[in-house]
């Protein structure tokens, strides 16, 4: 293979202030990433990603917040409702800027700089990773749970098994793009099958009369805006992922008519079958009996399903198992486009000659979700994710705004009601505002993160005059990065 100096980022890196020596491929095919994904892929990812270890963990935290079976009901419609809207105003984004990284790019459209690279800076350190870490955690506790059914596993038991499922999936994902999509197809229709069998459960439940927990569902109910946001963080992280097909369009046939489809296919469907399932949890048990719970799909199991309570801790393990390898694959995608855009370490922006994966963006994601699994409080890993995901995509739906005044001419494929974004933003607001007062610490870790990223911003991005020896070194790194995994920029048709 010959090899040439050039392509975007080899002009001058933003990341380095300089020309650094990172090549790219002169063979006779480019190498980029391969556009593979159909409807069904899309569905299979937007489903294989919210359907993981949430619905299974979060009713405890949705119910803890607001205090009531009827307010915490609420919470999960409204969450899905919420989820949908904002995944509609993200049709809108996803056809009119068709490009691989979602938030990063619509952000970097319509904002600049300063902004994007904030959200890269809080993705790469807060968001993607404790999501899978929430998850992996989720799928090393079920895995353990047969073997310490009546207490919780060793916490460095579960660490281990999350960390071995997160170092699996990410050579996974550094092997092939077809093989991951098609164990997320597998895996998303036993994510469903295992919903599914909650569902009948609760309906057989209710059928013979038991009725009792429902009897007053607002009973206890806590209706203050902090807690009910708070609430909202665990509700809406089990719809985290709706907006992850955008991640990867790059990697999509046809974005604009398969992103807007997959959309409307599986939120609906995905909110339909969580209400139920979380009607199922209360009908079967009590919310004292959720609240004690650690592990609310298997306390359900147990009470239900006697000799074959066993199948629920299977089929979260399946589940989870689908929800982080689809999380690796489309949240790699968003550190890849920041780095072909100079936000990253040039590096990231690699590809593989042999895989056409984004070898070193993945090994830095999992290498990074790994030390989340320091902290092994899922609960509080979801409220971190959630109030910085819940600002940034906040921050993305004003960028569509912004764009319909700055750009009111430009191209889109779907131009969805302004009723959708205005709604969004302001019910996105109260979820970012409100819990300042109720979760101080949480918010101000969130704001410390940003401010470290700020200070980011100013050393690699602005400060473009660095000395000598800071500029080699990084493009040292470069050259050995792509060497030790044959990686080159992605080429791009003339």
């Amino acid at each position: 293979m010959t090899v040439i100096v050039g392509s975007d980022l080899g002009e001058a890196s933003p990341f380095t202030g300089s020309n650094h020596d990172i090549k790219s491929s002169s063979s006779g095919s480019r190498t980029r990433l391969k556009r593979e994904l159909g409807l069904l892929d899309g569905c299979s990812i937007i489903i294989g990603i919210i359907v993981g270890s949430g619905i299974f963990v979060s009713p405890k935290g949705v119910l803890q917040n607001v205090g009531s079976v009827g307010m915490s009901l609420f919470v999960w419609v409204a969450s899905g409702l919420l989820s949908l809207i904002g995944a509609i105003c993200y049709a809108e984004l996803g056809t009119m800027i068709p490009q691989s990284g979602g938030d990063y790019a619509y952000i970097y459209e319509a904002f600049g700089d300063y902004p994007a690279f904030l959200y890269q800076f809080a993705a790469l350190l807060v968001i993607m990773p404790a999501g899978s870490a929430i998850t992996a955690l989720t799928f090393a506790s079920y895995v353990l749970q047969p073997f310490w059914p009546e207490c919780d596993p060793p916490v460095d038991a579960v660490r281990l098994i999350a960390a071995i499922l997160l170092a699996g999936l990410t050579a996974l994902n550094c092997y092939n793009v077809k093989s991951v999509t098609k164990i997320q197809d597998v895996f998303s229709a036993m994510k469903i099958l295992a919903l599914l069998t909650i569902i009948l459960s609760g309906v057989v439940w209710l059928s013979l009369g038991h009725l009792e927990n429902l009897k007053t569902p607002m009973k206890d109910t806590d209706y203050s805006p902090g807690h009910v946001a708070l609430a909202f963080y665990s509700g809406i992280f089990c719809f985290a992922g709706w907006n992850y097909l955008n991640f990867v369009t790059e990697e999509m046939k046809d974005p604009n008519r398969d992103l807007p489809r997959a959309i409307y296919i599986t939120i609906p469907f995905i909110t339909v079958i969580y209400l139920l399932a979380n009607l199922a949890y209360f009908a079967v048990l009590s919310p004292l009996e959720i609240l004690s719970s650690n592990a609310v799909a298997v306390t359900f199991g147990n009470r239900l399903l006697g000799s074959m309570a066993w199948i629920m801790p299977f089929f979260v393990v399946l589940s989870t198992f689908g929800a982080v390898n689809g999380g690796i694959f489309a949240a790699s995608r968003v550190f890849f486009v920041g780095a072909r855009n100079g936000h990253m370490p040039p590096a990231m922006a690699l590809i593989s000659i042999h895989t056409y994966t984004p070898i070193p963006c993945l090994i830095i994601l999992g290498f990074i979700s790994i030390l989340m699994l320091s902290s092994d409080n899922v609960y509080i890993l979801i409220n971190y994710t959630s109030f910085m995901e819940s600002l940034f995509v906040t921050i993305s739906v004003a960028g569509l705004l912004y764009l319909r005044w700055k750009e009111p001419n430009r191209e889109r494929p779907i131009k969805v009601h302004l009723f959708y974004p205005i709604v969004f933003l302001v019910l996105c607001g109260f979820l970012v505002l409100l819990p300042v007062y109720v979760s101080p610490i949480l918010v101000g870790v969130d704001i410390m993160i940003l401010i470290l990223g700020s200070l980011f911003y100013l050393i690699f991005i602005k400060w473009k005059s660095k000395p000598r020896f800071f500029v080699k070194f990084f493009n040292s790194f470069d050259l050995i990065i792509q060497q030790l995994f044959l990686g080159v920029l992605e080429e791009h048709e003339e």
